[in-house]
């Protein structure tokens, strides 16, 4: 163990050696202690010995591992419970489709004498040109146009780090894929080559606040979509509809019924898929380097997380839904992807995943689900791109197909890169216009889905505390499947505890209680001494932050930098006669537990589904207690432990006060903001972004879900973690609340001058004003 603690940084590292040196040194006294003294309430003996922060997390991964093992037959089961339109609509609301596009006009791009940006490349002209697909998205790709007739119109895709060029036989980046566009496009087929947000980082940043990241652009832009309930898949699938209504309004026009296909590698196959299934104007739909069993999707780039998408369909359920059209399979090499970028000058904060090439007997598994699905429906060819070729993707076995299912027989000569007649533009400018086109979408988004709170919340919230009691209800069934709802705590309570610690004033137990199969509660519950038979008292749960510990609530020393952030506000409180109880919520160990988050979304849960539920099991066992006041249980918590004062108690209402310390602020922008020094989108924490938590409950929402129960705001002027002026924004939509339901006494808020920490003045009168504890 030590060996493994010197991996870990140096300050974190001397944390943990002196952690557990202490108990070391003091597991004799404690076990004498516990010797001496009896439980004041029933359980078992509490005798692992091991690390309960580490076996929590695993506990939820082995739990979440288990729902992933369990998605394909479970979806079996439920396949025949919707009806196809019912899947589809599914389909278009997970990738975020919008659900409007303007009329598509392409625009051939110029150059600065308005000189057409053209070539001809073995007899195929091909062009530059940008379109508008709607809601200010905007596209830009190449069109070849073939030299004789026009026998099928094409979307071709890319992979995300494949210039179009190449495809068109421009830009030869050594791939095999080079000119495979201008060789569809001699053999008859007008095409339409989109470009792609790439994974590069260049543009992942703000010069302006001198703020960069590693992310790739996928994720920069995946970042701040998702809290909006935008997806950049949805948005990219959109410009390739966009596409295909081009180029089938133009073959209308000209009364020509021309057959229409989408071919896509990697990340393009990914769009292939989801265009050609919800778009039935499209023939044949080619996917290449793609298809594979999808349970693993937490391991690939987080780009690719899609909100409850597996708990209906991997990628057999939706190669299940196209019917009688024709999809083609190429199994071949995966794009390369093992991780973010890696940068030169500092840049970080990019999340970890990874692509590899599946065997074939994975893509074959899944194919053969799909023939269990929908056995009447056209079978997808599958064309192992291994077996007579090198594994590269579009061999000419998988070429010749398309063009056969089209309608016509290709004559498909090798490539020879053609003669430059014209002048090209920069490419580079062309990714850092679509890259930032879609930031400035969503950043503008951000408004939008304010005024869509007003409208479908704060506007809906009429009348006073008792008639708002039935809308409140709903919305906070609402939130909790908005976070992800897990069923209610399966197991029996089980608990077993120790006794760690007594003083004076008060006695410390360590608990452990059973949730679900792997998953339980940790935590200290501290209780004041000489309390008189039959008395109750009030209970505060002390929540920590980020990477902390139970034992950080309760540290009472000046010189330990824990206790300068919480200032054993946990102890503080059980000394002035509150019981407290300081649980382990599972957010520490970094990559280990953010990756749960990765885990959880595509089951349609998250990581507070889990704190939820540990929450309901410590509320229903602190009211089993003897000396605790059932209709009394506050909750106080700083920092991630502030995020958890605003969800938990939004949708438990047996928490009957909360106290967000140092996280309460104008949480969308927090989150998506690319101007804010503070923001998300800068950090490491690339579990923070919840799935569409912009449209419906930002933390003014969730405070009034809270009333007309006491909730108090505590933040620091030098906490960095938001500035004053959104905190102050944010608190005053919740205080006219609690005006309008004319309860302004149960609201509070201390802005103190100090950093990110408890205060514990105001709160602590707070506490007193509206708990009341019994001798």
């Amino acid at each position: 163990m030590i060996k493994q603690l010197w991996n870990i940084p140096g300050g974190f590292r001397t944390y943990l050696l002196s952690t557990s040196l202490y108990l070391l040194i003091n597991v004799g006294a404690i076990c004498q202690l516990h010797a001496q003294h009896s439980l004041p309430f029933e359980c078992e003996e509490l005798n692992t010995t091991g690390d309960l922060s580490e076996e929590m997390v695993e506990g939820i991964r082995q739990f979440f591992l288990k729902e992933l093992e369990a998605l394909p037959s479970q979806r079996i089961l439920a396949w025949n419970d919707n009806t196809t339109s019912d899947k589809l609509y599914k389909i278009r609301n997970r990738i975020a489709l919008p659900e409007e596009r303007d009329d598509p006009k392409l625009h051939l791009v110029t150059d600065n004498h308005l000189n057409p940006v053209m070539q001809m490349v073995n007899g195929v002209e091909t062009r530059a040109v940008r379109w508008v697909v709607g809601g200010g998205v905007e596209a830009e790709g190449i069109l070849l146009t073939p030299p004789g007739d026009i026998k099928a119109s094409l979307v071709l895709l890319p992979d995300a780090d494949i210039l179009p060029e190449s495809f068109a036989g421009i830009n030869d980046d050594g791939g095999a894929w080079f000119g495979i566009g201008n060789r569809l496009a001699t053999a008859g087929c007008e095409i339409i080559i989109p470009s792609l947000i790439n994974r590069q980082d260049t543009y992942s940043g703000n010069a302006a606040i001198k703020r960069f990241t590693n992310q790739p652009h996928r994720e920069w832009l995946y970042r701040q979509g998702y809290e909006l309930g935008r997806h950049l898949i949805g948005d990219e699938v959109s410009k390739v509809i966009s596409a295909v209504d081009w180029l089938t309004q133009k073959n209308e026009r000209q009364g020509k019924s021309i057959p229409v296909a989408v071919a896509g590698y990697g990340e393009g196959g990914l769009l292939a898929m989801y265009s050609g299934l919800l778009d039935d104007r499209i023939n044949v739909t080619l996917i290449s380097g793609y298809v594979d069993a999808r349970e693993q999707v937490w391991e690939e780039p987080i780009y690719r997380n899609i909100w409850d998408l597996l708990s209906y369909f991997g990628d057999a359920e939706l190669l299940s839904l196209f019917g009688e059209r024709d999809v083609i399979v190429e199994h071949c090499i995966f794009p390369s992807v093992t991780g973010p970028p890696i940068s030169d000058d500092d840049r970080r904060g990019a999340a970890p995943g990874f692509l590899e090439t599946p065997a074939i007997e994975t893509v074959q598994a899944e194919l053969r689900r799909v023939e269990r699905l929908a056995p009447d429906q056209k079978r997808p060819k599958l064309i192992d791109a291994f077996r007579n070729h090198d594994g590269t993707p579009f061999c000419d076995s998988v070429l010749v197909e398309l063009a056969r299912k089209l309608g016509f027989e290709p004559e498909l000569g090798d490539y020879s890169p053609g003669k430059d007649n014209g002048p090209w533009y920069d490419f580079e400018k062309r990714q850092e216009r679509q890259v930032r086109n879609l930031e400035t979408v969503y950043q503008n988004y951000v408004n939008d889905c304010e005024i869509k709170r007003k409208d479908n919340f704060w506007d809906k919230l009429e009348g006073d505390r008792e008639d708002q009691k039935e809308i409140k209800a709903k919305f906070r069934k609402e939130l909790w499947e908005v976070l992800g709802r897990l069923p209610d705590p399966t197991l029996a309570i089980n608990p077993r505890a120790r006794l760690v610690e007594e003083t004076s004033q008060w006695t410390r137990y360590e608990v452990v209680l059973d949730v679900w199969q792997d998953v339980f509660v940790w935590g200290l519950l501290t209780v004041p001494r000489h309390i008189k038979p039959g008395s109750k008292r009030p209970v505060v749960v002390c929540q920590h932050g980020l990477e902390g510990l139970p034992e950080d609530c309760v540290t009472v020393d000046p010189v330990n930098p824990k206790s300068r952030t919480y200032g054993g506000f946990a102890t503080l409180l059980a000394e002035a006669g509150f019981v407290t109880f300081a649980p382990h919520n599972p957010y520490r160990g970094g990559d280990k537990f953010r990756v749960l988050q990765r885990m959880a979304n595509p089951l349609g849960f998250s990581l507070f589904s889990v704190i939820i539920g540990q929450h309901q099991r410590i509320i229903q066992w602190l009211k089993s207690l003897d000396f605790v006041d059932p209709e009394q249980i506050a909750f106080y918590g700083l920092s991630y432990g502030g995020k958890t004062a605003l969800r938990v108690p939004a949708v438990l209402e047996d928490y009957c006060l909360s106290i967000c310390s140092g996280d309460f602020n104008e949480w969308i922008r927090k989150n998506v903001s690319t101007d804010l020094r503070y923001s998300y989108v800068f950090s490491s924490e690339y579990e923070m972004p919840e799935w569409n938590l912009g449209q419906t409950f930002s933390h003014a929402e969730m405070a009034a879900l809270i009333a007309p129960r006491p909730f108090m705001v505590e933040f620091g002027y030098l906490d960095g973690i938001a500035s004053i002026e959104w905190v102050n924004y944010e608190f005053g939509k919740v205080r006219q609340h609690y005006d309008m339901i004319d309860n302004p006494d149960l609201l509070g808020i201390d802005l103190f001058i100090g950093p990110h920490r408890i205060n514990g003045k105001l709160t602590f009168d707070f506490l007193n004003r509206f708990l009341s504890k019994s001798p």
